[in-house]
């Protein structure tokens, strides 16, 4: 966000309080219908391939948003779910395919996406609707009733946001974008919510990280993270480069924003990055869970670089400080060794609630099959795989 752009109201903290204490997700993306009656403060998801974890979470960022444009917009383009439009000089231009949010990339009048808790009252829901707000005569170009609008509705809130959709020439031709129809400040508050990907962060994404986390207890904890690989050699981090020129920082690796490491007994410096993906993966949740007080974290394939024999140490680290941070974790694994030290991980904490939930698909169906931390401390003993 530029120091320019108006800040994204947020929820006040509520302490230790869960933003998802149960998840309901419907119409949304791969999903048609699914429920699960518990989450955690901190929950792992399992699965086979294409069973839906990665759209739970992208469903996740959407409630947290509720309802704001760039949401869409963000996840559509991550996809590379694009289309072409024509503008009004008649080139062709690529924007988001909106048909690709709703379940069976359809997005008529009458479908919808509901994502929240159980209560059905305390859903977002998002409705394809040709209604416009009264407010909207009081924009410029704004189309008769049959053009496609989307509904947000959410804590006895109502909002509108206008969409182009393919194959409705007349639109497209005006605008390959979207566009509120009101303010926003008509929307709720955005819960904050920061991801993970099954990727390593960028040096921006790292040094804006460090940046909240620098000079405070959570720097200590980045750093044990790391010495969970090196077995307490690592000293100190820091970031170093920048410069008043941003196109001199993008472009020189002299002055890019970047993550050094200091080992016990050595006076060098080593580039963060050159400790390997695991390191960097450790490093980037311990910082993650301090960029999210109060919010979500979502890791997607969290195992990523993480080696089987500091799993258990990396899931304590993280269930305590999810628990201090006031954090709601929401990660996806494939790996049953990932699982295992989960499990292990949750057996040992009795402070902080841990779950863990396998995602089943059967055709166009889907189930989660929930296990308690009592659960997965039987499993972890006796083998069962519970991927």
């Amino acid at each position: 966000m530029s120091a320019t752009s108006p800040a994204i109201p947020t929820v006040p903290p509520d302490s230790k309080r869960l933003h998802l204490p149960t998840l309901s997700i419907e119409g949304f993306r791969g999903i048609g219908s699914l429920s699960i009656s518990r989450l955690g403060r901190v929950t792992l998801f399992s699965g086979e391939n294409a069973v839906g974890k990665t759209t739970l979470l992208e469903a996740v960022q959407v409630y947290a948003a509720r309802g704001r444009d760039a949401i869409f917009s963000q996840l559509l383009r991550g996809h590379d779910e694009l289309t072409a439009y024509t503008d009004e000089d008649g080139d062709q231009v690529l924007g988001p395919d909106w048909s690709a949010l709703f379940y069976g990339r359809h997005a008529s009048l009458g479908t919808s996406i509901a994502i929240g808790p159980d209560a059905e009252e305390d859903r977002l829901r998002i409705e394809t609707s040709s209604d416009l707000p009264i407010q909207a005569d009081l924009f410029d170009e704004v189309s008769d009733n049959e053009d496609l609008v989307l509904k947000i509705l959410l804590e006895d809130r109502t909002h509108y946001l206008q969409i182009p959709v393919l194959g409705s020439d007349r639109l497209a031709r005006r605008r390959s974008s979207s566009r509120h129809l009101e303010s926003e400040s008509s929307l709720p508050p955005a819960i904050l919510c920061k991801s993970l990907g099954p990727g390593l962060p960028t040096d921006v994404s790292i040094a804006r990280f460090w940046d909240q986390a620098a000079l405070t207890d959570d720097e200590y904890r980045a750093v044990d993270a790391l010495n969970l690989i090196f077995h307490d050699r690592v000293e100190r981090v820091a970031v170093i480069g920048g410069d008043d020129d941003s196109r001199t920082s993008l472009h020189s690796s002299r002055y890019r924003r970047r993550a050094v490491v200091r080992f016990k007994g050595e006076g060098r410096r080593v580039p963060l990055k050159s400790l390997g993906d695991g390191a960097v993966r450790l490093f980037c949740v311990a910082l993650a869970l301090a960029n999210c007080r109060d919010g979500f974290l979502l890791i997607d394939e969290v195992e990523n670089g993480i080696h089987y024999s500091v799993q258990s140490d990396f899931w304590k680290m993280v269930l305590q400080a999810a628990h201090e941070n006031n954090v709601q974790v929401l990660a996806t694994t494939h790996s049953w060794d990932c699982v295992a030290g989960f499990a292990k991980a949750t057996a040992e904490n009795e402070e902080v609630d841990g779950m863990h939930v396998r995602l089943e698909k059967y055709g166009e169906r889907m189930r989660a099959v929930e296990y308690s931390e009592e659960d997965l401390v039987v499993a972890a003993e006796q083998g069962i795989e519970v991927r």
